[in-house]
C-alpha cells in the first residue's frame, strides 16, 4: 500500500498559522475518508479533522473555529489550514488514509508561547 507522504509542519508563534498538506495515491485518495491525527509528548494520538469523500467534515472541540479541513481530488491532496495556534497544539501530525488504515510519518508542529 502506498504510505500518505505529510508536509508543511514547522515552528511558529503562539497566534499564527500553518498549513499541512498530505498526498498519496489518487486511486485510494478518491475512495477514502481522509483524516488528520496528532500525538503530543506523552500524550496517545488523537483525531484532528476528518473529510469524507463528499466534503463532510468533522473536528475535535480543542480545534473547532480554528482549523479547518479540505481535500482536492485532482491534486490527492488533504489540507489543514490550522489558525490561531495555540502551544498545547504543539504535536506530530500525521496523515491517515481510512480505507487502507495507512498512516504517514507525520510532520512536526511546534507552537512557541
Amino acid at each position: 500500500q502506498v504510505q500518505p507522504v505529510e508536509s508543511g509542519g514547522g515552528l511558529v508563534q503562539a497566534g499564527g498559522s500553518l498549513r499541512l498538506s498530505c498526498t498519496t495515491s489518487g486511486s485510494i485518495f478518491r475512495l477514502s475518508t481522509m483524516g488528520w491525527y496528532r500525538q503530543a509528548p506523552g500524550k496517545q494520538r488523537e483525531s484532528v479533522a476528518t473529510i469524507t469523500i463528499g466534503g463532510l467534515t468533522n473536528y475535535a472541540d480543542s480545534v473547532k473555529g480554528r482549523f479547518t479541513i479540505s481535500r482536492d481530488n485532482a491534486k490527492n491532496t488533504v489540507y489543514l489550514q490550522m489558525n490561531s495556534l495555540k502551544p498545547e497544539d504543539t504535536a506530530v501530525y500525521f496523515c491517515n488514509v481510512a480505507i487502507t488504515r495507512s498512516w504517514g510519518k507525520g510532520t512536526l508542529v511546534t507552537v512557541s508561547s
